[in-house]
């Protein structure tokens, strides 16, 4: 089935009917009514905009019914008031929502739609062709943002702040994403950790180039924004001197980013006319927070970035499973490598091997308890139990505290890279890479690197007679793993590292990538 409703248009009427809403998000997007909520390239929209719209687009989701009751609605559109009426539609509706990212392939977007047993798929028109055969082939009911939009909303459910509201998927050790689910209030306790600790006013106005299938990009920047009241100007891409054109025009008061984007924004201004890096440190100046998060911050981009924009850049600690749960502070010193003490809400400990709590300055797996912390693992409730001890949820992380200050000393698992601000699965890449017609055997190792953090790299062991260079490879790739999964680097080895069990010894292949070339 398609149906359709328009996202475009911005002539939002009042609604016609009283909606009976419990969700404190939308009650306070009520409170600001008039205030600008979203700016894009077309235009800018105020909170009683995205009210209005949204409501339209839960009245079209339910077609009729009362409450969507947990459903889930998978849904790909691109960055902008369009995406964000749409994810406020589905929670209005009473639904779960389910954010595609818009760079995966096909196999990747239906995993995902399939995994989270989603019965409603909604699409972009620009995504149509890529998703409504995945709808069609597994007979969901697929939605188009666009021709005319409905002019009169029905009453909307009652939706109870302990409903599920999110699912998100991250990749695990044990190969495909598992699918995170937070409830509405889980969001709302990570929301409102953050905007205690970092001071968020009705009065902010952030930037944002974060990918919306991800929690720092929905609930650190977007999310936070709309909960305060404030403004969320909303790029469609990243792009590095738009970035700073925006930053030039002095408006903005804050910019969250992962290291990955420092980096290439610093190479940017480097290239620049000095009267354009004048204009540039002129207009961080009057910023008043920076903050980098979902990767390891480099020292040397971090005094780089300094030098540039007169901003010491707040680094904190979290993941999709818990949201945030460490930060450098507000105000005070910040220690460069270091993320900072607990946020509020949030306990955190760490344990040894054991699950005993380590002494002083002895490092130890991160475990963090809060009402941030998620629901579950969709449809995974063995992974589930195993992933907390003790009413704790278990990171995966080593860390150390040294002078009341937590430092990340790395991931437990070798087979976890954190490229660009991603999580992404070794152990995935492999079983995708296996089915290549000339490889053999593979290992996906992360190679450490200033700009990405860790490179997805490959050693492969190649079938007899055959050659396979770089670029076929990951063009091959691409039509199967997102493109931030795809190896960078791939070297050719007569055999992989092995220890006395036969097992691959994943630190003997990082080590290749340092002492041969590709």
């Amino acid at each position: 089935m398609i149906i359709r409703y328009a996202l475009c248009s911005r002539s939002v009427s009042i609604l016609r009917r009283s909606t009976k809403v419990n969700l404190p998000l939308v009650t306070r997007a009520q409170q600001h009514s008039k205030r600008t909520a979203i700016v894009t390239a077309d235009g800018q929209f105020s909170y009683q905009d995205l009210l209005g719209l949204s409501g339209r687009i839960a009245t079209r989701l339910l077609d009729g019914a009362d409450d969507l009751r947990e459903a889930r609605v998978a849904f790909l559109v691109p960055p902008g008031f369009e995406y964000v009426a749409t994810q406020w539609g589905i929670w209005r509706a009473g639904g779960i929502a389910v954010p595609l990212c818009v760079s995966h392939p096909r196999p990747e977007l239906e995993y995902v739609a399939t995994n989270s047993d989603a019965s409603i798929v909604v699409a972009h028109p620009s995504f149509e062709a890529l998703l409504r055969p995945i709808a069609e082939d597994h007979r969901l009911r697929f939605i188009l943002t666009c021709d005319p939009p409905l002019s009169d909303v029905v009453q909307l459910p009652q939706v109870e702040i302990s409903r599920r509201a999110l699912i998100l998927y991250t990749s695990g050790t044990t190969g495909k994403p598992k699918g995170v689910v937070t409830a509405h209030a889980n969001i709302q306790a990570q929301v409102t950790s953050l905007v205690e600790a970092w001071e968020w006013t009705a009065g902010d106005r952030i930037l944002h180039v974060l990918p919306l299938h991800h929690i720092h990009g929905i609930v650190n920047v977007l999310t936070c924004a709309l909960w305060a009241g404030a403004e969320c100007h909303m790029m469609d891409k990243f792009d590095a001197d738009l970035v700073w054109d925006r930053i030039c025009a002095g408006n903005l008061t804050l910019f969250m980013a992962v290291p990955t984007i420092y980096a290439k924004l610093i190479a940017s201004w480097e290239k620049a006319a000095s009267a354009r890096q004048m204009a540039i440190s002129k207009g961080c100046a009057g910023m008043r927070l920076m903050v980098s998060g979902s990767a390891a911050l480099p020292v040397q981009v971090l005094q780089r970035w300094q030098t540039i924009s007169g901003h010491l850049l707040l680094e904190r600690y979290g993941m999709t499973e818990i949201g945030m749960a460490l930060s450098n502070p507000l105000y005070g010193q910040r220690r460069a490598g270091y993320v900072g003490v607990p946020l509020p809400q949030v306990d955190v400990r760490l344990v040894d091997e054991s699950g005993a709590p380590v002494a002083a300055e002895t490092p130890g797996e991160i475990q963090v308890k809060g009402p941030g912390v998620f629901w579950e693992y969709w449809r995974k409730p063995d992974a589930t139990a195993k992933a907390f001890q003790d009413g704790w949820f278990c990171t995966g992380d080593l860390a150390v505290v040294e002078q009341d200050c937590y430092r990340i000393l790395g991931r437990i698992s070798v087979d976890i890279i954190k490229t660009g601000g991603y999580k992404v699965s070794a152990l995935e890449i492999e079983e995708v890479l296996r089915t290549h017609p000339d490889i053999q055997e593979c290992a996906v190792v992360g190679v450490a690197d200033l700009e990405w953090g860790e490179r997805v790299c490959g050693a492969l062991v190649l079938k007899s007679g055959c050659n396979l260079a770089l670029e076929p490879l990951r063009n091959w790739a691409k039509a199967r793993l997102a493109a931030y999964k795809v190896p960078t680097r791939i070297l050719t080895v007569e055999e992989l590292p092995r220890n006395a069990m036969g097992k691959v010894t994943k630190p003997a292949v990082v080590q290749l990538f340092g002492s041969k070339s590709t």
